[in-house]
């Protein structure tokens, strides 16, 4: 890198922190910015200003390590990759104004300025690129595997009963989840009836009500019985004209008749304390 290039950064690295975050506050959505405090934008923005100016003062793997940790900063607070980019053109255009400032450049000298912040400038934007994409595909994979975790759990409501309520749509891999959740859970808390709860379910096509049936039929494999609730008007009149057979399980319209008759189904019932005179 051009030696009077390096020299400048280094000599004006604070004043380039404070008119990048005065410039990025201008530039920047209010999404980007509304959503983190003050301290935290001007942290970040400082090691942002330290990973630009670090790479030409440190070795190559610190450069990248610094990279590493703003981009991963950038996905964990949300600002997007543009954002970042803009950032980096900003500080360039800067970069390049305040050497004029300071120093009446020729023509001649002006161009070789401007190639020598570009040589500067590219490698960390391809790096930026680079490290936000893996950072965020890392990010979404973790949220991937919290949400499948979440998705499909099953909750022991008294002793012998449990209930999976189910939210969202239901896809092939979502449907396996369930059914490794719900045999799973039925073995480790030794439920005798399980209740499916498709009150969260917006759709009920055929390939749904087929994964259920395979879910329930599972759920007698091992010793237990399994009821579908949560059958809304709408979705009853679905499995009427797609033609759809649940006489092999029991069905209510909500959770609370569906606890009613598993607790019959085990022998028990919910009645009324008389309050004592």
């Amino acid at each position: 890198m051009n030696i009077e290039v390096a020299n400048f950064l280094r000599e004006h690295k604070s004043q380039l922190l404070q008119d990048w975050m005065t410039a990025m506050k201008k530039l920047g959505d209010e999404r980007s910015l509304n959503i983190i405090s003050n301290d935290l934008f001007e942290n970040t923005s400082h090691e942002f200003i330290e990973a630009a100016v670090s790479n030409i003062v440190d070795s190559e793997k610190e450069y990248q390590q610094r990279v590493e940790r703003i981009t991963e900063r950038a996905v964990k607070i949300g600002w997007p990759l543009n954002f970042l980019l803009t950032g980096l053109s900003e500080l360039k255009t800067m970069i390049l104004n305040l050497m004029r400032q300071e120093k009446n450049y020729t023509s001649e000298e002006t161009v070789e300025l401007i190639t020598e912040i570009d040589k500067w400038v590219a490698p960390m934007s391809t790096q930026i690129v680079e490290s936000y994409s893996n950072n965020w595909e890392k990010t979404v994979s973790l949220q991937k595997v919290a949400l499948q975790e979440l998705s499909a759990p099953l909750i022991p409501v008294f002793e012998k009963i449990s209930v999976m309520p189910l939210v969202g749509t239901i896809d092939t891999e979502r449907a396996r989840l369930i059914m490794e959740n719900l045999l799973s859970g039925v073995v480790k808390h030794r439920s005798e009836v399980v209740l499916i709860d498709i009150t969260g379910v917006p759709v009920v096509d055929t390939m749904v009500a087929h994964h259920i049936i395979q879910a329930a039929d599972a759920v007698r494999l091992v010793g237990s019985k399994c009821m579908l609730v949560g059958i809304r008007p709408e979705i009853a009149q679905t499995i009427v004209n797609l033609g759809i057979d649940l006489n092999q399980i029991t069905t209510t319209s909500t959770l609370q008749k569906g606890i009613g008759e598993a607790l019959a189904l085990t022998n028990r019932k919910i009645v009324n304390l008389k309050e004592e005179a």
